[in-house]
């Protein structure tokens, strides 16, 4: 069942308050993840991917001593107790574990146990790498992927890594009608060390949408041009008066780069100024591909960026447990974070690199 996701139409017209911004639209596409049960077939955020079977499935060679984050569990056991959360917030006077949650845990230290039978790994063994996301070209038209490639596959290593405290990224192109046998069972880490590292499998709606820069990204002379609130004031712009002496910052929360899941656009920024990446390989400057976010959009009532069939379910009280409608996917990066990944625009084939803002 195909299903929709449709982003308001902004509060304010920004191209007709601002027609100097027109020019720095870009085509974005949000891809609104939603909590569900994907094939390898579909574009998806943590579901399975369409590997070929003869492949090796990567793994992370960087040594992962250094990490210490206190928090050990296998992906299965964090997917159970994301099960078990649930349950607990619709049935408070249930059980703390029922017979079938107790079952799947003890499957899952009895898959463990089977695996460290030969003794534990070493520390800095090699570590598979988790999918992040899938994307069809047919689902996200603004890919440009290399040759004759279809697909884009994303995956991480779900361990934090220097100098960034960041899960290492891993980009994979490839054309889907090449995949003839799909390796059935890929292999999973024996640990993570966030659980914010295990996305939730999700199905896609993606949606087109015009995305103008963060103020950041803008020269100084526009910057004094929003910031100017008689200008607003002029285009007869419908901007609530407390904003009145910061209308950048309506602009920012409002009008530019779209927040949550999305494939190109502007990107977010926040714990730095723009940062600009260039290509190792050419020196071009690269562009943002696709942002991994912690959240679809702020926090707090009737935020603009709200899709529409989401609004009664995100204005809904009761939320708990990581069961925000704004956080589908169970990802969390930095400190609710996004990730950006940038690739280079005269060759995807060159490194990628990424940035947490």
């Amino acid at each position: 069942m195909v299903f929709v996701r449709t982003t308001p139409p902004r509060p304010v017209d920004v191209t007709a308050v601002f027609p100097e911004l027109a020019p720095l639209a870009r085509p974005a596409i949000r891809l609104h993840p939603r909590p569900g049960a994907p094939s390898a077939g579909e574009s998806s955020v943590g579901g399975p991917l369409l590997w070929p079977a003869a492949e090796p499935w990567p793994h992370c060679e960087a040594s992962h001593l250094h990490v210490d984050s206190g928090f050990r569990e296998s992906p299965d056991d964090v997917r159970l107790l994301r099960r078990m959360r649930v349950r607990w917030h619709g049935d408070h006077g249930g059980p703390g574990t029922t017979p079938e949650e107790a079952a799947v845990k003890e499957r899952n230290a009895a898959r463990l146990a089977e695996r460290f039978a030969a003794g534990p790994p070493p520390a800095d063994c090699p570590v598979p790498m988790l999918p992040v996301a899938q994307l069809y070209l047919r689902d996200v038209p603004l890919l440009r992927p290399p040759g004759q490639a279809d697909l884009l596959q994303v995956l991480w290593c779900p361990y934090d890594h220097d100098p960034d405290h960041k899960p290492l990224t891993a980009l994979f192109w490839r054309s889907a009608a090449e995949v003839v046998d799909m390796l059935a069972t890929p292999p999973e880490p024996y640990e993570v060390n966030y659980e914010g590292y295990v996305p939730e499998p999700c199905v896609l709606a993606p949606e087109e949408i015009a995305d103008y820069p963060d103020s950041l990204d803008l020269s100084p002379q526009m910057r004094l041009m929003v910031e100017d609130w008689g200008r607003w004031q002029a285009a007869g712009a419908s901007v609530d008066s407390p904003y009145a002496e910061y209308p950048r910052d309506f602009y920012d929360e409002h009008l530019a780069d779209a927040p949550g899941w999305k494939v190109g656009g502007w990107p977010p920024w926040g714990r730095t100024d723009p940062n600009p990446r260039y290509c190792a390989v050419c020196d071009a400057r690269m562009v943002p591909l696709l942002t991994i976010a912690s959240r679809e959009w702020d926090g707090g009532e009737g935020h603009s960026w709200t899709p529409q069939e989401d609004q009664a379910a995100a204005n809904a009280a009761g939320h708990c447990c990581g069961q925000s409608p704004s956080g589908p996917t169970k990802v969390e990066v930095g400190s609710t974070d996004n990730m950006q990944i940038y690739v280079c625009p005269t060759s995807p084939e060159h490194p990628h690199t990424d940035l947490i803002q």
